[in-house]
């Protein structure tokens, strides 16, 4: 290994363990929040199933209602009971958010009840936390939301008390004046990739970008070194809630614990804008860097981008906005290239996959795994490499999910190796058997268990990457905790240490929940042969489709 190589991976590490650190924090702040009574939803899942849609907020046509009778003023709820009133806390948990909301929006909103110090921003479920510097100004603001409408950029929003007394972040700071330049970018549902490239053209014209590092654990993550604390703010208040790319792509930005970032070569995950000269040392795979210094990324349209695309409106406040002159009001952005074309190499929609289990794995289990990511069109097992499959997807950039989500984990004590192909079809030639009887080429182009068939279909699928929790839906109300723990045993899979069921509406026809399992290669395993499986019940005309996927839950 070179010094270079070996540098990079300490660097790596580096950023992963704090990266790392910042999410458990983060997942301890939202499991505070659910023990507020709120029901998640989970991808794929019908918002009949449960109280509330995935998002987290009231029906529309509820809305009102659930607010006015589920806490009264001051955020405590119309029980008559003590014990279930939420105490006053500094941090007020927000529901109700448009998409569109960006960290910002909250603070302009929100700021005339007191000074507020810091915002954790949760897209997905369109919800936040917002902490005021004293509980006086968090009682003004749940109050107020209790007595008449607030809006947060044109729709209202329902406030209540966290039950944390301080939101959980890297740094210490309690000053909304103070912070990192660096800040950490958890890009959530990447369904395109992100490279330095792209994060450059989100951020420069924000505040001045100096270095950039991407690393892939748990998902997409980045750290971005501005010029200054302020241009760091600038773009934390912009950009935190955003979408890159319209529907995906969402980023969650909070201050990262280093204060610089050490980067020793320039290339798609790293970059060092005040050393042009760290070039990547590529020989023979006929592409060379562009350019940056002294060049605006919108710019990019002739070296193979395609035309520019909006990205997003910057806030209307001054305080968040940089003058006319410095940047234009709507930013641009290349459009999606998938990595195997940054790298030199023709894109592929075919993914070759090696180290899988002779007899364990075939056609329909890898279809069920990779099926997160993508739609399967055929999947074909080589018969000259033992254990090695060719995985036809619907486009290059589902190949580049899988890539980023399944390379070098295990499955049945097998790691992975998942990379992009050289061919650019699956050819059905040199069919023969597996080991466990079935065909090594089955076809997947018309069935109804690929998610992403349609745009609405597509949607409703977030990106997450392999966990040991798992979310279980389509299931029938009669199914139980102990069928589905028989299901295990009868296909010789570890069973689940926990588990949760989402309450449903008497008229639902399925069920949902969550599995929590000893480890994240349980989950995989579980899921790998258990998707897509045929539930019967007595006096049932059709079967149910047992589907699975992993949950964007840490824990139980």
């Amino acid at each position: 290994m070179s010094t270079v190589e070996g540098a990079g991976q300490r660097e790596e590490g580096e950023y992963g363990r704090a990266a790392k650190r910042l999410k458990t924090e983060e997942r301890e702040t939202e499991a505070e929040e659910r023990e507020e009574g709120e029901e998640e939803l989970e991808e794929g899942e019908d918002s009949d199933s449960g109280s509330l849609p995935g998002n987290g907020e009231p029906a529309a046509d509820n809305r009102a209602r659930w607010s006015a009778s589920q806490y009264g003023a001051g955020g405590r709820r119309d029980n008559g009971e003590d014990s279930h009133r939420i105490s006053p806390s500094p941090v007020v948990h927000v529901r109700g958010l448009c998409e569109a909301v960006v960290e910002a929006d909250l603070i302009d909103a929100l700021e005339k009840f007191g000074p507020i110090c810091y915002v954790m921003m949760m897209p997905f479920k369109r919800q936040a936390l917002v902490e005021f510097s004293a509980v006086e100004s968090a009682d003004r603001c749940v109050s107020c939301g209790a007595k008449e409408p607030v809006y947060i950029a044109g729709q209202q929003a329902y406030f209540n008390y966290s039950t944390s007394k301080r939101i959980t972040r890297p740094t210490n700071a309690d000053n909304p004046n103070s912070g990192n330049k660096v800040l950490l970018l958890s890009i959530q549902n990447p369904l395109y990739p992100i490279t330095t490239d792209v994060l450059y053209t989100v951020c420069n014209p924000i505040g001045s970008v100096l270095r950039i590092v991407i690393f892939k654990r748990n998902g997409i993550q980045a750290m971005v070194e501005f010029e200054s604390v302020q241009c760091a703010q600038k773009a934390k208040a912009a950009l935190n809630g955003a979408d890159i790319y319209a529907g995906c792509c969402t980023l969650k930005i909070e201050y990262a614990r280093p204060t610089r970032l050490n980067v020793i070569k320039n290339d798609n995950e790293s970059w060092d804008y005040t050393k042009p000269y760290l070039v990547r040392r590529d020989r023979g795979k006929g592409r060379q860097r562009q350019a940056i210094l002294g060049e605006h990324p919108s710019s990019y349209s002739d070296n193979g981008y395609g035309s520019p695309c909006p990205l997003l409106p910057l806030p209307g406040n001054s305080r968040y906005k940089l003058t006319s002159v410095d940047v234009p009001d709507m930013v641009s952005y290349p459009l999606p290239q998938s990595s195997s074309s940054y790298s030199g190499h023709a894109p592929s929609s075919v993914a070759m996959v090696s180290g899988l289990h002779p007899s364990k794995m075939n056609c329909t289990r890898i279809f069920n795994l990779f099926c997160l990511y993508g739609n399967i069109e055929k999947v074909k097992f080589m018969k000259s490499v033992p254990g090695t499959a060719l995985v036809e997807m619907g486009d290059e950039y589902a190949v580049d999910r899988a890539i980023t989500h399944l390379n070098s984990i295990k499955v049945f004590g097998k790691r992975l190796n998942v990379c992009v192909s050289k061919q650019h079809a699956v050819i059905p030639s040199q069919v023969f058997e597996l080991e466990d009887g079935s065909s090594s080429y089955k076809d997947f182009a018309m069935t109804r268990n690929n998610r992403f068939s349609s745009a609405g279909q597509a949607s409703k699928n977030i990106i997450q990457p392999p966990s040991a929790v798992l979310h279980y839906y389509n299931v029938p109300p009669c199914i139980s905790q102990d069928h589905l723990l028989r299901l295990c045993t009868e296909h010789d899979v570890p069973g689940f240490v926990k588990f949760k069921m989402f309450d449903a509406k008497p008229s639902s026809k399925t069920i949902s929940g969550l599995l929590e399992f000893d480890s994240k290669t349980e989950a995989v395993e579980v899921l790998t042969v258990l998707n897509h499986y045929q539930i019967r019940i007595p006096n049932g005309s059709n079967p149910y489709t047992l589907k699975l996927c992993f949950s964007t839950s840490s824990h139980l």
